[in-house]
């Protein structure tokens, strides 16, 4: 029964005039009742009985999802507070001059902020809350937004030396705006293009993601910015960094000065690959403010080593920006020893140890055999992908409501469904029709068949039998002569229900024709009902026959009148029976049974529809409706749905991508290497045995948009570097591992809160779905897509805008501590390497103030020991390099 039956039931009776009978305060006394049946079944046997009750209700499935969509405050709250203790503890140094803590804290709480923006729009908009919106729509949303803000903080501490104060926030977003675009564009189209799929609270899970993604792009771009400001004066006034009204103690550092490009004053650089690096080791002494560092004069050239990769980027040991290996000869040098500190960062080890081991040639043929067996194994796992979701798996595991429907999958398997006829067509006269829909659904597979003792269960079956009845009872009482044409006093109460209805017309201007007593039946021979008739007998029917209508289940709409019959009233108004209105809305009940897998409920969807469409061509417009068809239908088209969406997704980001980074070349390579991780994240569910359903179709959807935050920033740092494609891809993970890095682990850290779920359904597929999709995104953008850029990768973007010269100065010169200028007898015309000493002062504070200070030991560099070089070529008229903090 539904609220609006129980309330027309109870509508005017004396029991609920006075308590402002409502249909809503129906639905809640029926919900009440439903939850008292199933308390009392469950209690009905005592605890040490070998028997068991499983009650369920719409009631308990009510409260179940109530309970579903509520919002954890515990895994809300223990989700962000694990992700600020990682965004603090990642951005913290022993240098408070780079020490970023506090923009830590700052950046996650911004980004909380615009996610509860977002959801705060959404509910404006009026987009529904779901169990999606609330489990997870939080934790996924800030792990996606913190990675830009990783990103823009990496950048910015690593803006290049002598960019005035004024203009970091500039380069820095000139460096990474682009990138942090592309992926919350992506991101968004993504989340929109999942919007596509037909369910919809997915889709409304959809369209919020959207929103909040575009809220967090917002907050990224316009607010965090201002924060990396407010910190560079911090720093500024050597404040410390979590706790700003304090100033920073001057403590003993090492100061890393960044190799610049040389100027016409300084070695022109041609063919020979020239690097100047710098490391000053400075102290505070107490007698004066200053900060001094010097170094011991040392000059040597340097060949370059066999490994062309580590020779031109790479060394084991000596200062972060230390871009050659070391000879054997210089190794046996005292080295510079810095004070102890924590010097290892994951952009050290991308560029130390990862990058060299990964464009190795061995090593990338390894991963590209790994990444192939990976996507074949991924393509068998994809097979193993069944479509549907029980709702057993929605519940909680070991609950009352679990045993219910785990008990009634296993043994009974029974669903109650309805073929619900509309409006549109004459009732009256598709009678035959009628008969043939429900004989051609009757004999579909999954029915349950009516034994021969059982009555018939369509309302139309019940309407003519009880005509016939009460035609068999007026026969007998006309034989008798108990009924005659101008009385029906002495007959029967069905005999005088059928005196009255045979008599009527139909016709408003004459309504009663007597002669019809004897020349007309209720039901013809052919088993139908006189078309002018039916509709009047279906008002009788109903207000005299109430358990035959509740057994058919008709729910007609729009109702019938209500009519009373008084076989002893012969009065004209009496004998007048107003008639029904046309239908709109009537239902057969039916039973299916025999379903256990989905491949059995679509075939039972696709009978049923078969069904509904041949009986639309013989006119009658009717549709499958119940549990079955709202939870399995969407299994028809879902796999269509899915790969058109991903269609739609991939030649968007290939356009987006295209458009932003001028570079189709890339985009198809970005392209190729999400689809390869949606294929592979197909294949882990397959493995891990997670059912296809809408849910994971969204997340599969939404793979695409999150796993451009893995490549977009590896594909941009490629394009913006310069040399073999070797050194761009090691240069693209040196300036990207460690943000794209902090950005997986804070989204690992934000899911997983989701382990914790008391649902199993969270767990499965959400909590163990995404994070396979971390990971896989993190394995292709940081492993497999720089050797594709290593092998296949499109040309740089940016230009060398100096002259080649075939000039190298020579070794000797190096070691006598001058510069000389001529062919390199020995090393082939590709690259050296010249380190040189200078002693550096600091005054404080430390931006800008920075001077080289004169040693004697220091050799004199002038324009004379200088060659004069044709600069035609070179637009570049910067000075020698001056040294940076």
């Amino acid at each position: 029964m539904s609220p609006h039956q129980l309330y027309e039931h109870f509508r005017g009776d004396y029991q609920t005039h006075d308590i402002g009978w409502s249909e809503e305060l129906a639905g809640i006394v029926l919900q009440a009742w439903q939850r008292r049946f199933v308390q009392l079944a469950q209690e009905a046997l005592p605890e040490n009985s070998s028997q068991q009750i499983h009650a369920f209700s719409s009631a308990t499935l009510d409260d179940v999802l109530h309970a579903f969509s509520e919002v954890s405050t515990v895994r809300v709250v223990g989700g962000y507070l694990l992700m600020l203790a990682y965004a603090c503890v990642t951005m913290l140094r022993w240098d408070c001059g780079q020490s970023q803590g506090a923009v830590g804290l700052t950046g996650v709480l911004l980004v909380a902020l615009a996610v509860a923006s977002g959801l705060g729009l959404c509910a404006m908009f009026g987009i529904a809350f779901n169990a999606a919106t609330t489990q997870v729509l939080p934790f996924l949303a800030l792990g996606i937004g913190v990675d830009d803000v990783f990103l823009l903080a990496h950048a910015f501490t690593k803006a290049p030396p002598g960019t005035p104060p004024q203009e970091r926030v500039g380069e820095c977003l000139r460096r990474t705006g682009t990138s942090i675009t592309l992926t919350s564009v992506s991101n968004m189209v993504a989340f929109f293009t999942a919007a596509l799929v037909p369910i919809p609270a997915l889709r409304a899970f959809s369209l919020q993601a959207a929103v909040v993604v575009s809220c967090n792009f917002a907050a990224v771009v316009l607010i965090f910015p201002a924060v990396l400001s407010l910190d560079l004066c911090r720093r500024h006034h050597q404040r410390l960094d979590m706790f700003c009204c304090f100033s920073s103690p001057c403590s003993a550092q090492v100061i890393q000065i960044l190799p610049q490009e040389l100027g016409e004053r300084t070695i022109p650089m041609g063919i020979a690959h020239l690097i100047t690096t710098v490391q000053a080791f400075t102290h505070c002494e107490a007698s004066s403010q200053h900060v001094v560092a010097v170094l011991p004069p040392q000059a040597h050239l340097m060949p370059p080593a066999s490994a062309p990769l580590a020779s031109e980027l790479f060394s084991p040991r000596e200062s972060t920006r230390d871009l050659l290996s070391q000879e054997e000869d210089s190794r046996q040098k005292a080295p510079l020893q810095p004070p102890p500190r924590a010097c290892w960062d994951l952009a050290r080890f991308a560029r130390c140890h990862f990058a060299p081991l990964l464009l190795q040639s061995h090593t990338k043929g390894l991963v590209l055999v790994f990444s192939g067996a990976l996507l074949g194994l991924s393509l068998y796992g994809a097979t193993l992908v069944q479509d549907g979701l029980a709702l057993a798996d929605v519940v909680p595991r070991g609950t009352k409501e679990h045993a219910f429907l785990s008990t009634q999958l296993r043994y009974f398997s029974l669903y109650e469904v309805a073929l619900v006829t509309q409006g549109g067509f004459d009732y009256a006269h598709s009678q035959r029709a009628l008969f043939d829909l429900h004989q051609r659904f009757s004999s579909l597979k999954a029915v349950l068949p009516s034994p021969a003792t059982w009555e018939p269960r369509t309302w139309l079956h019940y309407y003519r039998n009880w005509l016939q009845g009460i035609q068999a009872a007026f026969d007998l009482d006309w034989a008798s002569g108990r009924i005659t044409h101008h009385s029906c006093h002495n007959g029967s109460e069905d005999g005088a229900l059928a005196y009255k209805l045979l008599i009527q017309t139909g016709n408003a201007q004459e309504p009663l024709d007597f002669s019809q007593l004897t020349t007309r039946k209720l039901v013809d021979e052919e088993g139908l009902i006189p078309p002018e008739l039916f509709y009047v007998g279906l008002t009788v029917w109903v207000s005299s026959d109430p358990l035959g209508l509740a057994a058919s289940q008709a729910n007609f709409y729009p109702p019938p009148p209500e009519w009373l019959h008084d076989r002893f009233d012969t009065t004209g108004e009496n004998l007048r029976i107003p008639a029904a209105q046309p239908l709109e809305f009537a239902q057969f009940p039916f039973l299916l049974h025999g379903l256990q897998e989905t491949a059995d409920f679509l075939e039972a969807i696709e009978g049923a529809r078969a069904a509904c469409a041949e009986a639309g061509q013989a006119g009658v417009h009717a549709y499958p409706s119940g549990s079955p068809f709202l939870f399995w239908e969407q299994y028809l088209g879902l796999r269509r749905c899915f790969l058109q969406a991903m269609c739609i997704l991939l030649v968007c980001t290939f356009l987006a991508c295209a458009l932003l980074l001028l570079s189709p070349w890339t985009a198809a390579l970005i392209v190729v290497v999400l689809a390869m991780v949606t294929v592979e994240l197909f294949g882990v569910m397959g493995f891990l045995g997670i059912k296809l359903s809408a849910i994971p179709v969204v997340i599969l959807v939404a793979s695409v948009g999150i796993g451009v935050e893995f490549t977009v920033h590896v594909a941009l740092g490629f394009l913006t570097s310069q040399g073999s494609r070797n050194l761009r891809a090691a240069q693209a993970l040196e300036h990207t591992f460690a943000p794209v890095t902090d950005g997986a682990v804070s989204t690992l850290l934000g899911l997983l809160m989701l382990a914790s779920s008391n649902f199993d359904f969270i767990v499965r597929y959400f909590f163990m779905v995404l994070t396979a999709l971390t990971l896989l995104g993190l394995l292709h953008g940081l492993v497999l897509l720089p050797v594709l850029l290593s092998i296949v990768g499109p040309p740089p973007e940016v230009v060398q805008m100096y002259k080649e010269s075939p000039q190298v100065p020579t070794p000797a010169a190096a070691q006598e501590g001058r510069l000389r200028w001529g062919a390199s007898p020995s090393l082939p015309q590709s690259f050296a390497r010249v380190t040189a000493s200078m002693t550096v002062a600091f005054h404080p504070p430390p931006l800008p103030g920075a001077y080289i200070h004169p040693s004697s030991d220091e050799p004199t560099w002038s324009s004379a020991a200088t060659p004069t070089a044709n600069t035609s070529g070179n637009p570049s008229t910067r000075g020698s390099c001056p040294a940076t903090a």
